[in-house]
């Protein structure tokens, strides 16, 4: 006797699966994963079959994907059995649920429905044995049709308009079409009044302007270099400079094929530099529509997530506008003729600067992302129990509501060029990679302070001895660094350029030792919302320009984000007879850091 294949499953499903099973279903529903990208709308969808002891759901890859990188993870995460697809080719099920096309969709022992999984129908991309113009993905009789009737036993549409472009290009296929919404954007509709929750979990503060970078996954996309030009490897470096770290911070949202089709160790590695200037890198299946609900502008191409945030009523910024690839009657074809277009030649600041002074938000994409808002849970429960001929739970279909991010703020670890001005107890402060604009330092007034502060893990070691500020951001008690008061002892007696170091011990609050003063702490005032790094830069720049530290301490105030930060300067404590004593080093200029003299960065500005 031959040995079944050790790779098919044979429990909840096989041959003999009925001896081994504790519980005997009615129905099985297969969900039909392709890649990652076509899993996260059936991660949207799972909830409809929850709590359903009728139903055993089951998993399945056809492999037809080129993007297989992710999908292990995924399925071990959603902890389903997952049948391989020859064995989900012979297995009969009540339903099969696909959020794309491609493989052996048709030889599927079941009823058949397909999801869009991304704002309706919109590419155009040809079949394998396909030639000559390229048809619309999902709405051609190259993809819907087998011996000239549609396999497809219902076909998702989130609007009639989609039902229209498909009565033209595939009548035979209208009597599939469902319209039920969009679940995807449902789920952010939903969480809208979650945005600031999103915004701190990205560690963005008041004031503070969040852009998305967004780019599908083709090389005439945003991340491609395609298209007769690459623009991300050279914008990257000049966003990090010419939008300061305290007005802006920056997160990129990929597309999941980009992801996993070069792997994200090789994201990262590309992404390096800028991910140690600030950049974010946002969770591709569960955290892109949080990004979304929290972002400012997004600046983008012509995929699904720009028009998504355009429905949202989000300024856009097209980077990257090829229409070749898009159906020109879609919306989202539409949308890209109109929107406006980045000039990467042009200063950065100012462009964005104007997109969200003079954004007034395009009528299509709300219009045509869907036409049942808030309603396709209800819809897409109705068209699955009505395929499954199984009646309805009496609760109601609701959907997964967008789980909260992990905590992510910035951790930027190369040098910032810090820019103040000081008036009195008000300090003006900008900190950027680099500062583009020559002409600005003349508009500065008396006490131009100009330093250079380094987080203590620079990738480049040399960059702590051109240091005025060093910074730190850990826990309090972290026993590998001794503690706020040793490690800031111990950084200014190693560094003897550094005239200021500064623990930030939490989001509103940080140790700071300097030569002169001893080890102080600043503590933000409830109404204040700013970097504590951004807090240390604004003490030695207050005490560079002649600040004198009370007793009893002082308020400064920092300006920073077009707003004030009140900020509370005190003694740490009596110095100890146990604290190790630290003084300025001869000839190290007291409190006058690199910058703040004539041989700084900005001499000559």
């Amino acid at each position: 006797m031959r040995s079944p294949d050790p790779a098919a499953l044979r429990v909840p499903v096989g041959a003999d699966a009925d001896r081994w099973t504790t519980r005997s279903p009615l129905r099985r529903v297969l969900l039909v994963a392709h890649n990652v990208t076509s899993a996260g709308r059936l991660l949207d969808v799972l909830p409809l079959f929850h709590d359903d002891f009728r139903v055993q759901l089951l998993v399945t890859t056809t492999g037809s994907s080129a993007f297989q990188g992710g999908l292990t993870d995924l399925f071990a995460d959603l902890a389903l059995p997952v049948l391989p697809w020859h064995q989900a080719l012979t297995t009969p099920v009540d339903l099969a649920i696909s959020a794309s096309f491609g493989g052996q969709l048709a030889a599927l022992n079941g009823k058949l429905t397909v999801l869009s999984h991304g704002v309706g129908y919109t590419k155009r991309l040809a079949t394998a044995d396909h030639t000559g113009t390229e048809p619309t993905f999902g709405l051609s009789p190259e993809w819907l049709l087998a011996d000239g009737e549609p396999y497809v036993d219902g076909l998702v549409l989130s609007h009639p308009e989609q039902r229209e472009r498909l009565r033209r290009a595939c009548p035979a296929a209208e009597k599939a079409a469902v319209i039920a919404g969009d679940p995807a954007f449902d789920r952010m509709l939903a969480a809208r009044p979650h945005r600031e929750r999103y915004r701190r979990a990205l560690g963005v503060r008041r004031g503070q302007r969040l852009v998305i970078l967004n780019s599908t996954w083709n090389p005439e996309g945003f991340f491609g270099d395609g298209g007769g030009q690459d623009m991300l490897p050279g914008l990257l470096p000049r966003l990090a400079a010419e939008l300061p770290a305290d007005d802006y911070r920056l997160a990129a949202v990929l597309h999941p094929n980009i992801w996993h089709g070069h792997g994200p160790g090789q994201i990262r590695v590309w992404l390096d530099r800028a991910r140690r200037g600030g950049l974010a890198l946002i969770d591709p299946v569960h955290g892109w529509r949080q990004a979304l609900l929290a972002a400012d502008a997004v600046i983008g191409d012509f995929g699904a997530v720009s028009y998504y945030a355009a429905a949202l009523g989000t300024p856009v910024l097209l980077a990257a506008h090829d229409q070749r690839r898009l159906d020109p009657e879609a919306p989202l074809a539409d949308f890209v003729r109109q929107a406006p277009r980045l000039d990467p030649a042009a200063p950065l600041r100012p462009a964005l600067e104007r997109l969200l002074a003079e954004h007034q938000p395009l009528s299509g994409p709300a219009e045509f992302t869907t036409s049942a808002p808030g309603a396709s849970a209800t819809l897409l429960r109705r068209h699955f129990y009505a395929l499954l001929d199984l009646p309805e739970p009496a609760t109601p279909a609701l959907l997964e509501p967008l789980p909260l991010p992990p905590y992510d703020p910035p951790r930027r670890t190369t040098p910032l060029r810090v820019r103040t001005r000081v008036r009195g107890t008000d300090i003006e402060i900008e900190r950027s990679t680099d500062h583009p604009y020559a002409a600005g330092a003349a508009q500065l007034t008396a006490h131009l302070v100009a330093h250079l502060a380094v987080h203590e893990d620079t990738r480049d070691p040399s960059d702590l001895a051109l240091a005025d500020v060093i910074v730190r951001d850990d826990p309090p008690d972290d026993p590998r660094l001794g503690g706020p008061a040793a490690w800031t002892a111990e950084v200014l007696a190693r560094h003897p350029h550094a005239t200021l170091a500064s623990y930030a011990t939490g989001p509103h609050h940080c140790v700071a030792r300097t030569r002169t003063h001893g080890l102080l702490t600043l503590t933000a005032t409830p109404d204040a919302d700013a970097d504590p790094a951004a807090y240390a830069s604004a003490l030695h720049a207050w005490l560079t320009a002649g600040g004198t530290l009370p007793p009893g301490g002082v308020t400064l105030r920092v300006h920073t984000a077009g707003d004030a930060h009140p900020v509370r300067v005190h003694p740490a404590r009596p110095h100890s007879a146990g604290e190790p004593p630290v003084t300025p080093p001869p000839d190290s200029g007291g409190a006058t850091g690199r910058g703040s003299g004539g041989g700084g960065w900005l001499a000559g500005a």
